[in-house]
């Protein structure tokens, strides 16, 4: 043993430390990964004169397999000894759903001990935008099905307690999935804040579900919050873009995830430094031509 090598109480060092290390003294509970790829798709047009609406949808697929078998939940599976999160995570995704190579942001870790029936779980959940006309939905491994679900959440109640340090705020949401051929997913979300001085706390939790498994629904809510934060100061909207786009499209896209209508001039000149004007036009019948234009991959050098 060289004469500066250290070792613990025991007179170990860190080599003989490891060798006798027993890997089982503590509980290890199993990880999984869980992904959220949303899209924004054109609903039905009323007539061919009139722009299509937009609708934010999200990636589901239906259980085959206990628990919750023929309930819909978000693609994911358990992370293997030999892997990383983000590979699981890949992996999972192009076995349950056959998509593959897509950009995906490591969103939370959720990890309460009831989250799941089989035993204690901890999942890490990710999040994509991704332009669904370019993925091929197929359901493969334990997923009976997947489908593309449209999204809404609203906050219904809000309600605010003065306490003696600062005061507790509990707020209602209605989270909503809708699928041609399905039954509508719903669930009731209660987040709660509390404030105690300088101490904030927040917590979720699930009050009512229909068809939505494990905490999933939970999940979906937390994620459109950090979607709708994103795109206010990134360029993640630009995911669900074409390589040429108009500016009414673009907005469109950003009213969609928001859920609120924006004043043209002000989204014009907030985005004006994204994209990049070109001397291409549309050819939609019924419509006039509108200029065509491209994302400006550099836009954010203008601030380093």
């Amino acid at each position: 043993m060289a004469s500066n090598e250290k070792v613990n109480s025991h007179g170990q060092t860190e080599k003989e430390f490891l060798a006798a290390y027993n890997p089982y003294k503590y509980e290890r509970p199993s990880v999984t990964v869980d992904m959220l790829i949303f899209t924004v798709t054109d609903a039905k047009k009323r007539n061919y004169r009139t722009l299509p609406d937009k609708e934010l949808k999200l990636l589901l697929i239906k259980r085959g397999e206990h628990p919750f078998i023929g309930q819909w939940a978000l693609p994911g599976g358990f992370v293997k000894m030999d892997e990383s999160l983000e590979q699981a995570a890949v992996r999972e995704l192009k076995e349950e759903t056959n998509i593959d190579s897509i950009y995906m942001e490591q969103l939370y870790t959720w990890g309460e001990a009831d989250r799941d029936p089989r035993a204690r779980i901890i999942s890490t959940s990710y999040m994509a935008l991704a332009d669904s006309s370019t993925l091929e939905v197929v359901a493969n491994d334990d997923a009976a099905d997947a489908k593309w679900f449209s999204v809404q959440c609203k906050l219904f109640q809000e309600h605010r307690t003065l306490t003696g340090t600062g005061y507790e705020q509990q707020r209602l949401y209605k989270l909503k999935l809708a699928c041609e051929g399905e039954k509508d997913l719903e669930a009731v979300i209660k987040k709660v804040k509390t404030v105690s001085g300088r101490t904030v706390r927040t917590y979720g939790s699930i009050e009512e579900c229909s068809g939505i498994a494990f905490d999933h629904a939970g999940i979906i809510e937390y994620a459109l919050e950090r979607l709708r934060s994103k795109i206010e100061y990134t360029d993640i909207a630009f995911n669900l873009m074409p390589e040429l786009f108009t500016l009414t499209q673009l907005q469109q896209v950003y009213e969609v995830i928001l859920d609120t209508e924006l004043l043209k001039a002000n989204f014009r000149r907030k985005t004006a430094h994204m994209v990049i004007e070109t001397n291409q036009y549309t050819k939609d019948a019924g419509h006039r031509p509108s200029k065509l234009y491209r994302f400006n991959t550099d836009w954010n050098k203008e601030n380093e």
